[in-house]
């Protein structure tokens, strides 16, 4: 049991590696070498986490995925006394990944849905968390809006997150902007009362 506990803390720890080197030099810059070096151990301890390259980057998008979707997890836990229109506000402002200290993970986010538009793989690892984060907004907005088809609102919330992110990382918005686009959006879920709530 112990080798298993230290395997999956150095695919973490490998994981990581990726993330900070896609943050520095893009998802081109990352190579086996890099990540080894990064990461503080040998070629052949990468080689021994992930069979092929692809199989790492694929373990570090989710892991990427898994550290904003357990961050907007724990504002649920955290505040568990708010409203549901409130928790909707906290929650998608966490996904957009709006804020400066959320730079890094905007960065690697896009970094890896750029190269998922020709790589299957990443692809359909990217479709899977999508459809997680649409579960999630849909099951809140079920609960805040009483929209009559809220899937479909989940879909368009999330569209609009994540368009915010990459608006945002080039400058085009600044966050107060996109804060203010996505609080303009949900008022018209269940009006301007409930959308400040989610401030």
């Amino acid at each position: 049991m112990p080798k298993q506990v230290d395997h999956e803390e150095r695919r973490r720890r490998i994981a990581e590696a990726v993330c900070a080197l896609i943050d520095a030099q893009g998802l081109e810059g990352v190579s086996l070498r890099d990540v080894a070096t990064r990461a503080e151990v040998s070629m052949g301890a990468v080689q021994r986490c992930f069979r092929t390259k692809e199989e790492m980057l694929l373990f570090a998008l989710g892991h990427v995925g898994e550290r904003v979707t357990e961050r907007a997890r724990g504002r649920l836990v955290g505040s568990p006394a708010q409203s549901a229109a409130s928790t909707v506000g906290h929650v998608v402002g966490e996904l957009a990944l709006l804020r400066e200290e959320h730079r890094a993970e905007a960065r690697i986010w896009l970094s890896f849905l750029a190269a998922a538009a020709v790589n299957p793989a990443l692809a359909a690892g990217l479709r899977n968390s999508y459809a997680d984060l649409e579960g999630l907004f849909t099951r809140l907005l079920a609960e805040a809006s009483g929209a009559p088809d809220p899937e479909r609102e989940a879909r368009t919330l999330l569209a609009l997150a994540d368009g915010l992110t990459g608006h945002v990382l080039i400058g085009h918005r600044t966050t107060e902007e996109a804060e203010e686009l996505l609080h303009a959006h949900l008022a018209g879920l269940w009006g301007p009362t409930g959308a400040a709530a989610g401030r």
